[in-house]
């Protein structure tokens, strides 16, 4: 045990080493740190070393990693950062820890105005409504807060990202005050605290504590195709896919992402790997095993997407969304969201 025990740490050691120390520019391999979960990508970076013979690299880490590179500063190893929303690009840029994609073309996916980061794919933040309990196929996020669904609502934490990003569209298209108002009105129709994930508002939803949820699409799909947890499955055929405001503005949509390090050791690599990411092969490969929206023009989404119905996105800019998500969570903290509806 002792000797096995010491080959692992031995192990552990030098990757740490080897991601730690910065080596001379070479296209040989490309260090990743990203917030999207390994398995979520490892597929696509399989494919990418294939066809290039360049080897990746990957960290994960739910939080903190553009706090990481910026304390690394010039010695960090990272060449790629991969984000699940636009919040964590537009404050790697802010803190001067991004470079100009050359893949980013006039025409191109949504992608910073000086290209210093793309697009990825998109996900939209929709409404899961119960098939037998709710009646209605088009809701707006304000009559969120109309209060006919007083006990009525499922969500995660306010604090949480993907609400956050929601939220601060909320701010963008009604104003600080209204906005405030609404929040107020959902809190008030919350059926209890929020608590847990996507999946599990679902789950809710599907045991009758709630009539509708908020979650973003991706996760509908990655539960109706989850063999591992065929419970799953059956969350998700309770409830159906509505999208936010489709006749109208368009429903909030957000990203996950991608940024090119300013300090990268292997800025050709790192190059290569963003143009392959924003290419049509990876595109459709990434979209359909994630279950999100291309963002690459002439990219269909997969068929289980098209059966969810029409997504109309939101035209609001992602750099809006981004510059108000501080407000929003504080707006968040404000009407206490998060201790739920009885405060």
């Amino acid at each position: 045990m002792k000797t096995t025990t010491a080959a692992v740490a031995a192990s552990l050691l030098g990757f740490a080493m080897s991601m730690a120390c910065p080596v001379a520019a070479q296209t040989s391999e490309v260090n990743i740190y990203s917030y999207r979960e390994p398995q979520l990508v490892e597929a696509l970076l399989k494919l990418f070393t294939e066809k290039t013979g360049i080897k990746t690299r990957l960290v994960f880490a739910k939080d903190g990693l553009v706090e990481r590179m910026a304390a690394e500063g010039t010695l960090s190893p990272a060449d790629v950062l991969l984000t699940t929303d636009v919040a964590r690009l537009a404050e790697a840029k802010a803190q001067g820890l991004t470079e100009k994609i050359a893949a980013v073309q006039a025409g191109a996916g949504p992608h910073d105005t000086d290209a210093h980061w793309a697009a990825l794919t998109m996900r939209a933040r929709v409404i899961f409504a119960s098939k037998e309990r709710v009646k209605e196929s088009e809701i707006s996020y304000e009559q969120l807060a109309d209060p006919k669904w007083k006990g009525r609502i499922c969500s995660r934490s306010g604090q949480h990202p993907y609400n956050t990003a929601m939220i601060a569209g909320m701010i963008a298209h009604l104003g600080e005050a209204k906005a405030e108002a609404w929040l107020k009105g959902v809190k008030a129709n919350l059926a209890h605290r929020p608590a847990g994930g996507d999946r599990e508002q679902v789950r809710d939803v599907w045991a009758g504590k709630c009539d509708l949820a908020l979650g973003n699409t991706y996760y509908m799909g990655l539960m109706l195709t989850n063999e591992k947890n065929p419970e799953q499955k059956q969350w998700a055929d309770a409830v159906r896919v509505v999208f936010p405001d489709a006749g109208g503005r368009g429903t909030h949509v957000n990203i996950s992402g991608v940024a090119i390090a300013k300090t990268a050791p292997h800025k050709e690599a790192a190059q290569k790997l963003v143009a392959f990411l924003l290419g049509n092969e990876a595109q459709s490969a990434y979209a359909s095993a994630n279950h999100e929206y291309p963002v690459t023009p002439g990219v269909a989404p997969s068929e289980l997407l098209k059966s969810f119905g029409v997504l109309k996105p939101d035209a609001l800019p992602l750099v809006e969304i981004a510059r108000l998500r501080k407000s929003a969570s504080e707006l968040v903290d404000k009407v206490n969201f998060d201790a739920g509806p009885s405060s």
